[in-house]
């Protein structure tokens, strides 16, 4: 609690992604008793994925899973993955918290400050904070995520027509609503991003290789 009191001062909440066209996108996967896997797919806006980085790292290594602190037990899998990359990516896509997160140090800010690149978070569930309003059920909608103080985090979006909403907030180096033009933006063919879809189908298929090789076959 005290790293991440520390790190959120140096949180940058400014900065346009606009022109940024070669991603990571990050997602990892974990089943009890085995290793958790990380994935960085390395996504070019224009080209698509063009390399997919993999990390694993055995459970008996892993940080406890607590609410609040999930970049304890994923980022040091992530940092590996990302430096499987033939090269580094201008920003982060990372499946999981910006700063809506009680200290303001989700997963995409933690590694984002780390890193020093712009990053932003795109979760499937809400940690923290509650939509400002009724979010419309056609893709594109959003509105803002507040803090119970009324602090703006990111925004609650839709990203298609009647699909269950992601929440953005942006990581670091990235405004709020920057983020967010950023992520609709993207392709997005199903609920998820399609670089964010595209890391979660690879971390999937990592996990069951890891599981019953208990390696990644690289």
């Amino acid at each position: 609690m005290a790293i991440q009191e520390a790190l959120r001062g140096r949180v940058v909440l400014e900065g346009s992604l606009e022109g940024v066209r070669r991603i990571a996108a990050l997602d990892a996967a974990h089943k009890k008793g085995g290793p958790l896997v990380a994935v960085a797919v390395l996504y070019d806006l224009e080209k698509g994925p063009l390399f997919v980085g993999r990390a694993l790292l055995p459970e008996e290594e892993l940080f406890p899973y607590i609410p609040g602190f999930l970049s304890f037990r994923e980022a040091p899998a992530y940092l590996e993955a990302l430096s499987a990359l033939p090269e580094a990516p201008e920003a982060l896509l990372v499946d999981g918290q910006g700063i809506a997160h009680p200290r303001s140090l989700g997963i995409a800010s933690h590694l984002g400050v780390n890193l020093d690149l712009p990053s932003v978070g795109v979760a499937k569930s809400l940690l923290y904070g509650k939509p400002e309003g009724f979010l419309a059920q056609e893709a594109g909608s959003a509105v803002r995520l507040l803090s119970p103080e009324g602090r703006p985090l990111g925004y609650v979006y839709r990203s298609r027509m009647g699909a269950r909403p992601l929440y953005v907030s942006p990581g670091h180096r990235v405004g709020l609503l920057e983020a967010l033009t950023f992520v609709k933006g993207l392709p997005t063919r199903y609920r998820l991003p399609e670089p964010l879809r595209l890391a979660h189908l690879e971390a999937s298929q990592a996990r069951v290789e890891a599981w019953s090789t208990g390696s990644l076959g690289l």
